[in-house]
């Protein structure tokens, strides 16, 4: 499909190819939808196979914001940046240039940070334009959003786990984390703490080694999609629930922080099919944008009310699956349809 049709199709309002001549910087933003404000959205640093990729990358993930800012009550829609790895060897030139071409797009994308980015990267870009949330609490920002992400995604998981029959609170149940990241580590302590018992695997050593010292049992990369486990939480990249892996799951819910963890809204029907719950990715792991969207709140950054508004992921969740089972419609389906009509198009 040509690329001015892929974005016909899947509604976007703009795609943009950028390149720095200076520094050598490449990125492509995708801006889904603004109707209910500018759109928001990470900007990840990856390295792909081709600008094709790259370009379902961003098409993606910009939508899956659009939906999860709409989903979480927020006033703005979505977006979303990629910067082709690698990174210019001049980190600071190539985000200072990143930032010119964020300040050019005049606050139709507000950009905050992804794979591959800091607290530090945010603050260059805002030396050169407004347009871009998540700095350090020493700087007047908003701080690390993972914390927030790895809450709501636990008090969504509950949500999950009630809906799957698996009791009221996470004592005693079994989850396995796929990545042990931020979001993951955050996720594995709260689980920890709730009485959970929880198996963790990934491909850094350094992640694995803090989710070893946190109480979780360590298993192999290969391994950990098809634990035994009451809950799986994929917590890594995106795509893991597919045509092949959705068998040989041995699971009853999902919840997880990744981004668009299914392959094709195909999958959404795979994992219904088999009796395993799904909380639907840009609903429960909304709690990090919920945290640098309050930075442009009237009155500046509330910790309190962001603290309200991530718990509130809980209630979202769980009225979409109560929908779900009603109207026999796939969780993923049902949260769909929820995000477009916020967005005034269903």
């Amino acid at each position: 499909m040509a690329i001015l049709e892929r974005i016909q199709a899947s509604d976007h309002e703009q795609l943009l190819f950028t390149h720095d001549r200076d520094t050598g910087l490449r990125a492509i933003i995708a801006v889904h939808n603004t109707t209910r404000g500018p759109g928001l959205g990470g900007i990840r640093i990856r390295e792909y196979d081709s600008e094709a990729d790259a370009v379902d990358d961003v098409l993606r993930l910009s939508q899956a914001m659009s939906y999860k800012n709409a989903c979480a009550g927020l006033d703005f829609g979505g977006a979303k940046a990629v910067i082709l790895a690698p990174l210019p060897a001049d980190r600071r030139a190539a985000f200072l240039a990143m930032g010119r071409i964020v300040e050019g797009l005049a606050g139709r994308y507000v950009a905050t940070e992804d794979m591959g980015m800091t607290e530090a990267d945010i603050a260059v870009l805002n030396e050169v334009t407004a347009f871009a949330v998540g700095r350090s609490r020493d700087a007047g920002g908003s701080g690390d959003p993972s914390p927030h992400t790895a809450l709501g995604v636990f008090v969504g998981m509950r949500a999950t786990a009630r809906t799957a029959g698996l009791g009221d609170d996470m004592r005693g149940l079994s989850v396995a984390v796929q990545g042990c990241g931020k979001v993951g580590l955050g996720l594995i302590a709260r689980l920890i703490d709730a009485g959970a018992r929880v198996i963790a695997a990934d491909t850094d050593a350094a992640g694995v080694a803090a989710a070893r010292d946190l109480g979780a049992d360590i298993v192999a990369t290969d391994q950990i999609l098809a634990v035994e486990a009451d809950v799986l939480a994929p917590c890594a990249v995106g795509g893991v629930l597919n045509e092949a892996t959705i068998p040989t799951l041995r699971c009853r819910a999902v919840a997880g922080g990744a981004n668009n963890q299914l392959a094709t809204e195909a999958d959404a029907d795979r994992l219904a099919a088999r009796g395993i719950v799904y909380a639907p990715d840009f609903v429960i792991n909304a709690g990090g944008v919920i945290n640098v969207g309050d930075e442009l709140a009237p009155g500046g950054y509330s910790p309190e009310r962001v603290r309200d508004r991530v718990l509130a992921i809980e209630q979202t969740l769980a009225q979409i699956l109560a929908e779900s089972r009603q109207s026999r419609q796939s969780t993923a389906g049902i949260a769909v349809i929820r995000a477009q009509r916020l967005l005034g198009n269903g």
